[in-house]
């Protein structure tokens, strides 16, 4: 096996796995569903379950990356027994991430156009239904939404096709300062609005009697699903990593700036919707219809906006890269295919695969494959977000915890390789039958939730 590639910094290999956890699901997803369910309460749970769920998992996925240097398929390829069939779902789960990608670029694209809509003035002095009019114009514009699309596909296969150093972890690090920083930027303003206290009790002060079963399903879920677990996104950058440093602290380190985006994207957006009287549990609208209003309602709106719609295509951006390269790997690893063919040729097929999501809201939008109003983007998340995360993060703690799997004694001797952090052996009865069980209980509940009626 030829020698694997190496990020170069520790600091890299942290930005870049955070870079693709920090991405729609925390900057778009979270602040609609932590106003729908309570503000701070929820926030206090998720945090909880990012830490008793997430963490752990995440230990999973980077020691099988880092003990077979290879992709999601070649890692359980690599590490399963002789006779068994683990590898199976590495297949599924590389799937996966091209599945992701075909919704995912697409909304990323959207966010690079309300960049140049936002800068050019064209969102100002629109009114609330006027902006609401805009985004489903925009978004049924198939020649239009394409152009935006393509452009967020070739950019993240080039960078991708640069290198791991030079691309791959260069960009991550420059995305991800420039993310923090306009943050930062962001916050300073909408924390001095008049009425911004408001929102800032809702959001850091919990209310316990806002608390309820579904909130804290909620939190779990978001928990779960914002770091992109269950696809090998994670085992991928493990395979990168070197063995001097235990993969306990390096994912505590990951989930903290993954964290943290998300928090802070609350920052940004609950005093702002507080402070001009907007409903900050709107629904996934929040981000292309209701802030554009909060934004035309504050002197320098345009300026305001046209940052925000930056940072959200930053953050969107670090996990195509993250993703893309995890695709890239897998043809390199498999296919021995070099990385620039594997650049150019995913460019192609991810373009050509992310077109039903675009014609899912032009000439296909009468397709409703879930029912009622649900589109094409909704089956793809529905298959990824329902189905292959929380099965394949299922699948991967059976795999670091049973005797038929790789097994325990092999996941915890890769996991505490290096210095930091150990993790504890303590918790394989916690590994081994309670994290398995909350798993599938997220993924009946995912059903239940979708399905429900009313």
């Amino acid at each position: 096996m030829a020698e694997r590639e190496q990020l170069a910094t520790r600091l890299g290999f942290i930005l870049v796995s955070a870079g693709c956890a920090v991405g729609l699901g925390n900057v778009w997803r979270f602040p609609y569903i932590t106003g729908r369910y309570g503000g701070a309460i929820f926030v206090l749970f998720y945090v909880i379950f990012l830490m008793v769920m997430g963490l752990p998992i995440m230990v999973c996925e980077y020691s099988m990356g880092r003990a077979s240097r290879r992709n999601l398929a070649g890692a359980m390829l690599t590490l399963e027994p002789a006779g068994t069939k683990w590898h199976i779902y590495g297949y599924v789960g590389v799937l996966g991430n091209l599945i992701l990608m075909m919704f995912y670029t697409t909304v990323s694209g959207w966010g690079m156009a309300y960049i140049y809509y936002s800068a050019a003035g064209r969102l100002s002095g629109l009114t609330p239904q006027e902006v609401g009019a805009f985004f489903n114009s925009f978004i049924s514009n198939v020649p239009e939404v394409t152009i935006w699309m393509a452009l967020t596909v070739v950019l993240g296969f080039m960078v991708c096709s640069i290198g791991l150093q030079a691309g791959v972890e260069r960009a991550s690090k420059v995305l991800m300062s420039g993310l923090f920083l306009l943050l930062i930027v962001l916050i300073v303003r909408s924390v001095t609005l008049p009425g911004a206290e408001k929102g800032l009790a809702f959001y850091l002060k919990p209310d316990f009697s806002k608390l309820n079963w579904e909130a804290v399903y909620a939190a779990m879920s978001q928990a779960f699903f914002s770091l992109s677990l269950g696809i090998g996104s994670m085992t991928i950058f493990g395979s990168y990593l070197s063995k001097d440093r235990a993969l306990m602290g390096e994912s505590i380190y990951v989930i903290f700036f993954g964290a943290l985006s998300a928090l802070m994207s609350g920052l940004v957006i609950f005093p702002a919707c507080f402070a001009f009287g907007v409903d900050a549990g709107a629904g996934p609208g929040l981000i292309f219809v209701t802030l554009p209003n909060v934004f035309n309602s504050m002197v320098g709106g345009r300026l305001w906006g046209t940052l925000f719609f930056i940072f959200l295509s930053f953050a969107s951006l670090t996990t195509v890269i993250a993703v893309f390269e995890h695709l890239i790997a897998f043809a390199m690893d498999e296919w021995k295919w070099s990385r620039k063919k594997a650049s150019y040729v995913g460019i192609v097929v991810l373009f050509i695969a992310s077109l039903p999501c675009v014609l899912g809201f032009g000439p296909w939008s009468g397709f409703h494959p879930l029912g009622g109003n649900t589109g094409i983007l909704d089956l793809e998340d529905f298959i990824v977000g329902f189905n292959l995360l929380p099965l394949g993060s299922l699948i991967f703690v059976l795999f670091c915890t049973l005797k038929r799997g790789w097994g325990w004694h092999n996941f915890i001797r890769e996991a505490n390789i290096g210095i930091g952090p150990k993790f504890p052996e303590t918790l394989r009865g916690y590994m081994t039958h309670v994290l398995p069980l909350a798993i599938l209980f997220i993924f009946v509940m995912g059903y239940y939730q979708f399905f429900r009626v009313g």
